[in-house]
């Protein structure tokens, strides 16, 4: 599978199989992360790995659309300094996306499925995780085979993104 292949067949997975990942995959899943580019090559993220089962069933609950988590085989929190913090450079977002992506995109190539989490609840997480105060995690990404292994072979809906002259525009708008 090609990155082009990859990005346009990847699909959010929020239903997975009972089984645990190879720690291989978990090991391809976090460097992917962790060689994303960064701004001036900072590298201000964490990546907490977690399995265990209960954790992972706390973790469904810090934010209203983050269910799937509970039924993942593991879950990667996504930690940064505090982005509300004075001084707080506004490419730490940007770059935590780069990470997530690239993360998201090898899971897809090695038949692992995916699915970002918004945290509303920092303090809910920060006592899960035991995160420092000075630490924030806005997004957790839950990872796991995927229940109906079909969604690797299934063609990609009609309309399911917008048209690109509606969102493409070249030297003005």
């Amino acid at each position: 599978m090609t990155v082009r292949e990859a990005i346009a067949r990847r699909r959010v997975v929020r239903q997975f199989e009972a089984r645990p990942l190879e720690d291989a995959d978990v090991h391809a899943i976090v460097e992917a992360g962790r060689r994303a580019g960064s701004s001036k090559n900072l590298q201000r993220w964490a990546f907490v790995i977690v399995r265990e089962r209960e954790r992972l069933a706390a973790l469904a609950s810090v934010g209203p659309f983050a269910g799937h988590i509970a039924g993942a085989a593991l879950a990667i929190a996504l930690v940064t300094p505090d982005p509300r913090a004075d001084g707080s450079a506004l490419s730490i977002m940007w770059d935590l996306g780069g990470a997530a992506a690239q993360m998201m995109l090898v899971a897809w190539e090695l038949k692992i499925g995916s699915c970002p989490a918004t945290v509303y609840d920092q303090a809910l997480v920060h006592r899960i995780l035991g995160l420092p105060a000075n630490r924030w995690c806005e997004y957790v990404i839950s990872f796991g085979y995927p229940a109906d292994a079909s969604v690797f072979d299934r063609p990609n809906r009609p309309g399911g993104r917008r048209p690109r002259a509606d969102v493409v525009r070249e030297e003005h708008w």
